[in-house]
């Protein structure tokens, strides 16, 4: 069967395989398929830069055009993994610099990208159109001013949450006169000032702009002469959204905002003066997704514009839209599939707000279609677990934060585990769990005992012995990613499902007793997994075998031990510690 069609047939049906999984599936039929796969594999995504190196991608895969890669540990946005860990991106530019000379496409996420990166881009891909930046660091303006300057097919640039720095503004002028095949534009990371005129003249000259988010330096009076030269946007993130009120300044917002006839994504809103928000108005019966979580927008003004978002599948907002605008949600946001709200002072003692777990109860009482939450709040109760677990089983990513460490069930005083066993029980499609309140063992068998398709689990201050995390390495089959901190698993549950560890992509373990010998250990036992102990209080092996150790990243690789990690990092491979520092 598998030679039953001529190469360029299986070729065009490959084609229609967006799935990496299902690439991969084929790729082991038979050794043509393997090889015809390979060969006509054009997209590739990693999950962990470590996890391969680019001599093995280059070997595998020889026409790539678009790379997809994410580097440091996902506790890393957290401040949870030290300053100079790694995840340089130079060593994959420069191999990709001769071996796809026609790539067209990267897109990085917690990465270090630096200044020669971006230069050595910029002058290797003669078709390059996508750099996309998610919370990536190291560069410049000057690394900008080259992508600007020398990628004259360049479609979409997006800086996405980025570390930048950036004095002068003045990088958007070296996009040449000529240049307009701008489709989309995030610069909304950035910290200083854009020059307006120079912006101004690229949206001009960028007729299929679609995607603009603009930083928080553009000020709202001028917003208007940007939007109507950019009619046909799609995605919106305004700047800064305050100013003195002046009646010609609102009416011509309202004008602007008018005219967006295609609007279905806004974000934005730095800075925000009530009396304006009435502008934006005319575009909330078409949006489908509102990012307002970084705006201090107060419940009154919150609930009249989502009460017009009849038709809102995304929205992402802080804490001050209260329990009362989430009832509003409820009632007028019937097609809502994802939802975060985010704390306003998270580190603040006594509640600002009116925020509690009733909120999400009602929004997944009233919008049958919600899949995806993430919430934070000072308190939580069984009860509401169990409702929202009843509400909406077709729930598949469920992430809670309760601001306070080990709080237990508000009204009972209880752990939380019948709870998120309700969760895990009644939501039998959930791959996203993040946990937290007081947790005992109990939960972790709930996990480990229904949770089938998890994919990704974090886990913080949480748990009473090893148990808890053997119910889970030993019941979760789909378990790809899990991040634990401050909780009482140690090395008894680890060596005893090492095994899993090799299905796994990662597992970072933070403020756990685990000891060092136990690593060592792990290192020898499982020769195909990295396992790196990072400890900045000096060489572990200088301390005694049983001493927990900080922070452990163990994840799997096809690459072996990686070599440019700094003093404060030891990997352990077969029977070695070798503590390497990076200099570069």
């Amino acid at each position: 069967m598998a030679y039953a069609f001529p190469e360029e047939v299986l070729e065009h049906v490959f084609s229609f395989l967006s799935c990496d999984k299902d690439r991969n599936s084929v790729s082991l039929v038979c050794k043509s398929w393997y090889e015809l796969e390979r060969w006509s594999r054009h997209r590739v995504f990693i999950g962990n830069c470590y996890a391969a190196s680019p001599e093995i991608l280059i070997r595998r895969f020889p026409e790539v055009r678009a790379l997809e890669m994410k580097g440091k540990p996902h506790f890393a946005d957290f401040n949870l993994v030290p300053e100079g860990w790694g995840a340089y991106v130079y060593p994959w530019i420069v191999a990709m610099s001769t071996a796809y000379p026609l790539l067209e496409e990267i897109r990085l996420k917690r990465m270090v990208v630096s200044d020669e990166c971006l230069v050595l881009i910029s002058k290797s891909f003669k078709n390059f159109k996508v750099l996309v930046l998610t919370s990536c660091e190291g560069f410049t303006a000057d690394g900008l001013a080259s992508i600007a300057a020398n990628c004259r097919n360049l479609r979409e640039l997006d800086l996405k949450e980025s570390d930048m720095d950036d004095i002068s503004g003045q990088w958007l002028s070296h996009f040449p006169d000529s240049y307009t095949s701008l489709v989309s534009l995030n610069i909304s990371c950035l910290l200083s000032e854009v020059v307006f005129s120079t912006l101004e003249r690229l949206i001009a000259r960028s007729p299929n702009l679609r995607i603009l988010r603009l930083n928080r330096s553009v000020p709202l009076e001028k917003l208007p002469n940007l939007l109507r030269r950019a009619p046909q946007l799609v995605e919106l993130g305004v700047g800064s959204y305050t100013h003195e009120v002046r009646n010609d300044t609102f009416s011509n917002l309202v004008s602007a905002f008018s005219a967006l006839k295609q609007i279905r994504d806004l974000s934005g809103f730095w800075d925000v003066a009530p009396a304006y928000l009435p502008a934006i108005y005319p575009l909330c019966s078409g949006i489908t997704s509102l990012n307002l979580s970084y705006g201090t927008i107060q419940s009154p003004e919150l609930i009249n514009i989502v009460s017009q978002c009849s038709n809102l599948q995304r929205l992402w907002v802080l804490d001050h839209i209260e329990d009362s605008g989430l009832e509003a949600v409820a009632m007028s946001c019937k097609d809502l599939q994802e939802l975060r709200v985010f704390p306003s002072e998270p580190y603040r003692v006594e509640p600002n707000v009116s925020l509690t777990e009733q909120g999400l109860v009602s929004v997944s009482h009233g919008c049958t279609k919600l899949q995806s939450v993430l919430y934070f709040c000072r308190r939580m109760s069984n009860a509401a677990l169990v409702s929202i677990a009843r509400n909406r089983p077709n729930l598949i990513r469920f992430r809670l934060c309760i601001l306070e460490p080990r709080v237990p069930d508000y009204l009972t005083n209880q752990p939380l585990d019948s709870g998120f066993g309700a969760i895990v029980e009644i939501c039998k499609d959930l791959q996203r769990l993040s946990l937290s309140g007081l947790l005992t063992d109990q939960c972790f068998k709930y996990i480990g005992t229904y949770a089938k398709k998890l994919e990704m689990l974090s886990i913080a201050f949480a748990g009473d012995s090893d148990l808890g995390l053997h119910h889970v390495l030993s019941g979760c089959h789909s378990l790809r990613k899990l991040e634990i901190r401050d909780s009482p698993f140690g090395d008894k549950a680890l060596l005893a499902n090492a095994a899993k560890l090799e299905t796994m992509r990662s597992l970072w373990m933070s403020n756990c007793p685990v000891s060092f010998g136990a690593c060592k250990l792990l290192g020898q036992k499982m020769p195909r997994l990295n396992v790196e102990v990072i400890d900045e209080r000096g060489p572990p092996e200088s301390r005694p075998q049983e001493c927990p150790v900080e922070k452990l990243y163990i994840y799997r690789t096809v690459a072996g031990r990686r070599r440019d990690f700094p003093g404060y990092v030891c990997t352990i491979n077969d029977d070695s510690i070798s503590p390497v520092r990076f200099s570069g």
